[in-house]
């Protein structure tokens, strides 16, 4: 057992989403490690800020952590985990589980040197890098969040500031 970090889980915030993690498939090699280790893992990195591969040697290796990171990713389970937060968290400010207003911003932030379609140059800020959208609701909880190269406008067509 390991000293636990400040961005450790409490008990009653793995009750919360330990529902919302996906079940094993049932075949294949068992675990070596928990789902409740892998996200402290991956909450110590993203409030620490440090790489992948400093993840300190008292959590799983960084391969492993990255590999359930991406998966979660593209499958969904970050939006489902941030889905019932959210709902939860309205419905204790005594709100609608589901919003029916949101507020959309943009923020332009500077990228590595590496190229491609992912980066670009926002001329209104002046910055080289990629743009990140935020879709939040009335109380600031995230309901969407899109990357897109800086140079993506974010007035519609025909609109001016």
């Amino acid at each position: 057992m390991r000293r636990p970090y400040p961005t450790d889980l409490s008990d009653a915030e793995w009750n919360h989403i330990e529902p919302h993690m996906p079940a094993p498939k049932g075949h294949g090699r068992p675990r070596a490690h928990s789902l409740r280790e892998i996200l402290n893992a991956i909450f110590y990195l993203l409030k620490s800020g440090c790489q992948w591969r400093l993840l300190p040697h008292d959590f799983p290796r960084w391969p492993t952590v990255y590999w359930y990171f991406r998966k979660w990713r593209i499958d969904g389970t970050w939006e489902s985990i941030n889905r019932a937060l959210r709902e939860r968290l309205r419905v204790r400010l005594k709100r609608d589980p589901q919003p029916s207003a949101g507020v959309v911003d943009s923020q332009s932030v500077k990228s590595t040197g590496v190229g491609g379609e992912d980066r670009g140059y926002d001329g209104g800020k002046k910055v080289k890098g990629r743009k990140r959208h935020l879709l939040v609701d009335t109380e600031g909880f995230v309901l969407k969040t899109k990357v897109h190269s800086a140079k993506v406008m974010d007035f519609e067509k025909g609109s001016r500031r």
